[in-house]
């Protein structure tokens, strides 16, 4: 049944989640401290986001809050119900909203997400397992909403019998 594999992978992925922030929020790295783990490519750099994607909106937690939380239960129940009729567009959603949930749980319980992925080879954002779940998920939404739009007939060209 897909709707218990992706209520699975929502619990599997927040829980992952949670477990490499409480980690990383243990770990002997305060708040802008790094370590690297691959010189030039990769570090772990701890960061206290109060904001989404990029800081931005930052300070506006409860804002963040509450349309995550909402887009998560419109999510949640889009795949419990069975409205979302593709078995990898489920998939996709649920890793957007596992994402989202373990970003959410942050922000509600420590007023900020817990960001510590740093890549040095380009210049990006510090971000976090849960953002890897986020991005990915929105990538393959778009490419699968391309997809389908490309294989769809187009419905204005069709030419009728007359």
């Amino acid at each position: 049944m897909i709707q218990a594999l992706c209520c699975g992978i929502l619990v599997l992925v927040a829980a992952a989640d949670q477990l490499i922030k409480y980690a990383v929020l243990h770990s002997t790295l305060a708040a802008g401290e790094s370590v690297t783990l691959i010189p030039r490519v990769l570090q772990l750099r701890y960061v206290e986001n109060t904001g989404a994607a990029f800081s931005i909106l930052s300070d506006h937690t409860v804002l963040l809050s509450v349309v995550t939380a909402a887009v998560i239960l419109v999510g949640v129940v889009l795949i419990l119900t069975g409205r979302i009729r593709s078995r990898f567009l489920n998939v996709v959603v649920a890793c957007v909203l596992a994402g989202g949930l373990g970003n959410l749980i942050d922000r509600v319980l420590r007023g900020f997400v817990v960001d510590y992925i740093e890549v040095l080879f380009v210049d990006f954002a510090v971000f976090n397992f849960a953002d890897c779940f986020v991005t990915v998920g929105e990538f393959l939404l778009v490419a699968y909403l391309l997809y389908d739009i490309v294989r769809s007939p187009k419905k204005g060209n069709r030419k009728t019998d007359e």
